[in-house]
């Protein structure tokens, strides 16, 4: 497979890297919630949990805000309004989706040091197709690219933006749970898999984790499990009741990072965050974690939960990013849905 990586792509790709999530956003993308069996039964609270993340977020850096059309643009103007959103930092757009978890199908940037700025287009499937329809999210790539006038470039090989974090200098970090998984691409080996990442990119050192956290319907997205905080530094969920079902799997990924090495063949930095305490809704395990923050340009929005762990979780976080306001916003209502706001945002970086 890693043959048929033409190399005129690969030529093209050269000096191309993913930044860090911590590096300068121009903007950052969104999709507002409207699809009600992506919460069943509990659609009513998400929109004005979800308008006052884009709130405060608009008061780091510009929203560019997708809607399905003008009458949903309408009344989502009222509640940023209402949540007190400088709606001057938001731009409303009318581009059609299937789902609201833009992380995963939107484009992602890589960079060059001559300012060069290139959006990938992944295959999205619906996280293996677990769901319905997802061809109007799997165009939002190319549909941005026409609106902004952007490069984008299509990569043939599935992956959702969740399932890999960098650090900007040359590592990534990802699972395989998800990424080896055959619901994504069939017939790809692991090394196969290594070289698009390599290739598109521009990372060398590849970290890969386990399993993901119990009620992850993303087969273990990276984003609930562990995130670097800077280019040494990875953060971590660690559970501490060995009855629950996390456990053993957060301890195996916690054993496995303190044995890592960075892209220099140094020891990374590893810091814990804890689980909440186990979360249901009507009978179904949720995948509530910590990790699943969102780092903007000059804060990190915190998903939490109502527990008593909150406190220990943005304590932790406001320590790891002393220059940054560090904000927690209630989600027990978004998380029905399967995600919180790091699955509801995509960096597009200055």
């Amino acid at each position: 497979m890693t043959a048929l990586i033409p190399a005129a792509v690969r030529r093209r790709m050269a000096g191309y890297r993913m930044p860090a999530e911590w590096e300068p956003h121009q903007a950052t993308w969104m999709t507002w919630p409207h699809n009600p069996d992506t919460w069943p039964g509990k659609f009513e609270p998400v929109p004005a949990q979800y308008a006052a993340v884009v709130a405060e977020l608009s008061r780091f850096e510009t929203v560019r805000l997708l809607f399905k059309d003008t009458d949903a643009a309408a009344h989502a103007e009222t509640l940023l309004r209402k949540a007190g959103a400088r709606i001057e930092s938001v731009q409303f757009l009318i581009h059609p989706t299937n789902d609201s978890w833009i992380r995963d199908y939107g484009p992602i940037f890589v960079t060059r040091a001559d300012g060069a700025r290139l959006a990938l287009d992944w295959k999205f499937n619906s996280w293996g197709e677990k769901y319905g329809a997802y061809d109007l999210d799997d165009a939002i790539p190319r549909r941005l690219a026409e609106r902004f006038g952007f490069e984008c470039l299509e990569v043939p090989m599935v992956l959702e933006g969740g399932s890999i974090d960098v650090n900007g200098a040359g590592s990534l970090l990802t699972t395989e749970s998800c990424l080896l998984n055959p619901n994504r691409n069939p017939g790809m080996s692991k090394a196969e898999v290594e070289e698009y990442l390599r290739v598109y990119l521009g990372v060398g050192n590849i970290l890969w984790l386990g399993a993901g956290v119990a009620g992850d319907d993303t087969d273990g997205h990276i984003d609930d499990l562990a995130r670097f905080v800077d280019r040494d530094t990875i953060v971590t969920v660690i559970e501490r009741d060995p009855a629950d079902a996390n456990y053993e799997p957060l301890a195996e990924n916690l054993a496995r990072l303190r044995a890592m090495r960075d892209q220099d063949g140094r020891p990374l930095r590893i810091e814990t965050l804890p689980m909440p305490p186990a979360l249901h809704f009507e009978g179904q395990r949720l995948p509530a974690s910590y990790a699943n923050f969102y780092i903007a340009n000059g804060a990190v929005l915190v998903p939490t939960f109502g527990c008593a762990t909150d406190k220990e979780a943005l304590a932790t976080l406001a320590r790891l990013f002393p220059d940054r306001k560090v904000i927690g916003f209630y989600c027990l209502d978004l998380v029905w849905g399967l995600g919180t706001i790091h699955c509801l945002t995509q960096q597009y970086p200055a």
